[in-house]
């Protein structure tokens, strides 16, 4: 079986073992280099090039947010979870920066340390819920995307993967605001129909199943601020649509 490798960084070696013990309980995971300081992690990093980094968020003479930066720099494709006393927002929003997959208190338990390890080894992110839950984190993650985006002169900074229209931007942007097909035909001055299209198209390349995930994904990748009342408005609107659909 063919594990997948791990490096463990953090200054207080009994914590390090602790971890240990727990990620080497799974067969599927291995333990392949540990370190102490961000210029150790840097460098166990680029000699065994593990899959997944647990590291504190507060090494000595530098943050672990600044070595996580340097590790996706270093490899783009290497997954990061930070670990620390506490969680805030502060916290949250650079680890986002930092291109961090996900956050854990070091005083979790040794189940939500390996579920949280094979979720990022999955291609999950660990901290969409955080973005979603917390509307004043989602405002500073959209503040920073709209940043970016007039810095780069473009209108929404899409990755390299994506390529929304002008149209289906405004599209996702009505639903984000709760709108049913019929709304945004209304407000765009074009057909139900031609809202249902330009859906298709989004949902498709977004490669996601339904306008809530959609949404979800907006609000990720910071085109859109969108709180938990959002989220019932759109839920509204779809049943208002399903409810026409079955009369019909």
């Amino acid at each position: 079986m063919l594990k997948r490798r791990i490096l463990l960084v953090d200054d207080h070696p009994l914590f390090r073992n602790g971890l240990k013990r727990i990620l080497e309980q799974d067969v599927r995971l291995k333990v392949v280099a540990e370190a102490a300081s961000g210029h150790e992690a840097l460098h166990q990093a680029a000699v065994h090039r593990p899959q997944i980094v647990l590291m504190d968020v507060q090494l000595p003479g530098v943050t672990g947010l600044q070595v996580a930066t340097a590790l996706r720099r270093q490899r783009p494709s290497i997954s990061i979870i930070m670990l620390s006393m506490h969680v805030d927002d502060d916290r949250l929003f650079a680890a986002i920066r930092a291109g961090v997959a996900g956050f854990l208190t070091k005083d979790a338990d040794a189940s939500a340390i390996l579920e949280a390890v094979h979720a990022v080894l999955r291609g999950e992110n660990l901290l969409q819920s955080a973005v979603l839950t917390s509307p004043s984190l989602a405002r500073r993650v959209l503040g920073e995307f709209r940043s970016l985006s007039e810095r780069q002169g473009t209108d929404a900074p899409l990755p390299p993967d994506v390529s929304l229209s002008p149209r289906e931007l405004e599209v996702l942007d009505c639903l984000v605001m709760g709108r049913s097909n019929k709304e945004i035909g209304d407000a765009l001055f074009i057909t139900e129909q031609t809202v249902k299209n330009h859906m298709t198209s989004v949902l498709r390349k977004l490669q996601v199943d339904d306008r809530v995930a959609a949404l979800r994904y907006a609000v990720t990748k910071g085109w859109a601020e969108m709180g938990p009342q959002a989220y019932a408005d759109v839920e509204r609107a779809l049943g208002r649509e399903k409810e026409a659909s079955a009369v019909n």
